[in-house]
C-alpha cells in the first residue's frame, strides 16, 4: 500500500499541473474576450462624448483623460499583445491631447475620431 501512495502523489501533482495550465488558458481566453468587448466600447463612447463637448474644453480634456485611464486598465488586463500595445498607444495619444480652447477642441475631436477608428479596426483584427 505505501508503494501505491508513492506513485499516486506524483501522478496527482502532474494532473493538478495540467489542470492548472488548462485553467490558465481559459482565463487568458476570457481576458481576451473581455478586452475585445471593452476596448471598442470605450472608444465608441469617447467618440460620442467628445462630439458633444466641443464647447467645453475642460470637460473634453477630462473625458480624454478618463478614456485614457480606462484604456490603460484594458491594456493591463489584456492577455493579447496586440490589444495591449494598441490600448497603451491610444491611451498615450489621448493623454497627450491638450484642450485649452474651442480650436483645440475641434482638433481633438478630429484626432479622436481618426485614431479611434484605427484603434477599433486594429482591435477587431486582433479579436477575430
Amino acid at each position: 500500500m505505501p508503494h501505491f501512495g508513492r506513485r499516486f502523489v506524483p501522478l496527482a501533482l502532474f494532473a493538478s499541473c495540467v489542470l492548472a495550465a488548462g485553467c490558465s488558458e481559459v482565463n487568458s481566453t476570457i481576458d481576451k474576450a473581455q478586452a475585445c468587448l471593452e476596448a471598442p466600447k470605450i472608444v465608441t463612447e469617447l467618440i460620442a462624448e467628445v462630439s458633444k463637448l466641443t464647447n467645453d474644453p475642460q470637460a473634453l480634456d477630462k473625458a480624454l483623460d478618463d478614456a485614457a485611464t480606462k484604456l490603460n486598465d484594458v491594456a493591463d488586463e489584456a492577455a493579447n499583445t496586440t490589444i495591449k500595445e494598441a490600448s497603451d498607444n491610444l491611451a498615450t495619444t489621448l493623454t497627450g491631447i491638450t484642450v485649452k480652447d474651442a480650436n483645440d477642441a475641434v482638433d481633438a475631436v478630429q484626432k479622436v475620431g481618426t485614431d479611434g477608428a484605427a484603434y477599433v479596426e486594429k482591435i477587431a483584427q486582433a479579436c477575430s
